[in-house]
């Protein structure tokens, strides 16, 4: 049976006391903004509904965390900014991850086409072990599918009769799956292929492509980065010493690896980034960020 469950409500399971709580209840615009009265938060700003309105309430509740339920005199124009330098963060970090996901496309394909052939990929002895190869072509087959519609689909099924070089499909590939083929090489061309891309180890670079999609992921989606724990730590060198790990701070060092001497960091992302700290600085706490003193230079 499909579709979705019955409402929830309380229950105990016939083995082992396991309690399900009802779901919290609809509130209104008004209660909502009620709801962040009685936390202690300040409702300083006229237009505080109407961006209640435009922001779902659970994404905003998100952005409380870092003051860890002492909420009692905090504005609610705080609150705004925080989620205001969350947004313009993650709308300069995009371009970078972009600049950076298409020379992985570009490098990759020219590589790999240039040893194993124009259809080299649909052989699954031009990969490790760890290969699952009925796995990829049914990713493979998916790929046309949801591109159907695209004259690239059309023109190559019609003269090549559904044959697609891997310069072609592999603009198709999302970054998670552009992970996943590196992942799935044979150590002598990751190894290769991180060496062209400036990284001297095919292990971080693998690390680094596992934390690019997660990052891409989370601004794409419009998640949260301020106060955010993530899942993926990259691999970065020996001298770069980071006290937390999981914050966007070694996601950014990872970054200025990938990007390369790529103009786009040097002049564009750090002056980018040096303002929006510097306009936000009296709403948002840097080490919310994982970065520290000197953070400029670092990232230079």
């Amino acid at each position: 049976m499909t579709g979705l469950p019955a409402p929830l409500t309380y229950v105990m399971w016939p083995r082992g006391r396991h309690f399900f709580l009802k779901l919290k209840p609809f509130f209104t615009y008004e209660q909502q903004l009620e709801a962040l009265k009685i936390k202690g938060i300040i409702i300083d700003e006229d237009n505080s509904l109407s961006f209640l309105e435009s922001v779902n309430y659970y994404r905003l509740s998100a952005f409380l965390l870092p003051f860890k339920g002492h909420y009692d005199g905090i504005p609610f124009s705080r609150i705004k900014k925080i989620y205001e330098f969350d947004s313009k963060l993650r709308s300069i970090i995009f371009p970078v991850i972009e600049n950076i996901e298409i020379n992985l496309r570009a490098k990759i394909s020219y590589y790999f086409s240039s040893k194993y052939g124009v259809e080299g990929y649909l052989d699954d002895r031009n990969f490790s072990n760890r290969h699952n190869h009925e796995v990829f072509k049914s990713h493979l087959e998916r790929c046309i599918r949801e591109n159907k519609s695209s004259k690239i689909v059309a023109h190559h099924e019609a003269k090549y009769d559904g044959h697609y070089p891997f310069w072609v499909i592999i603009e198709f590939f999302s970054l998670g799956m552009l992970s996943y083929f590196y992942s799935d090489l044979l150590r002598e061309d990751k190894k290769a292929i991180a060496k062209i891309l400036g990284c001297i180890s095919d292990c971080k670079m693998e690390s680094w492509l596992r934390c690019l999609t997660d990052l891409r992921n989370r601004c794409a989606h419009y998640s949260r980065l301020y106060y955010w724990n993530f899942t993926s730590i990259p691999l970065l060198f020996k001298e770069e010493k980071i006290d937390f790990p999981r914050t966007l701070y070694p996601q950014l060092l990872m970054l200025k690896h990938m990007v390369g001497e790529s103009r786009i960091w040097r002049y564009q992302f750090m002056p980018q980034l040096s303002l929006l700290i510097q306009e936000y600085s009296s709403f948002i706490e840097l080490v919310h960020l994982g970065i520290p003193e000197g953070w400029a230079m670092k990232l230079m």
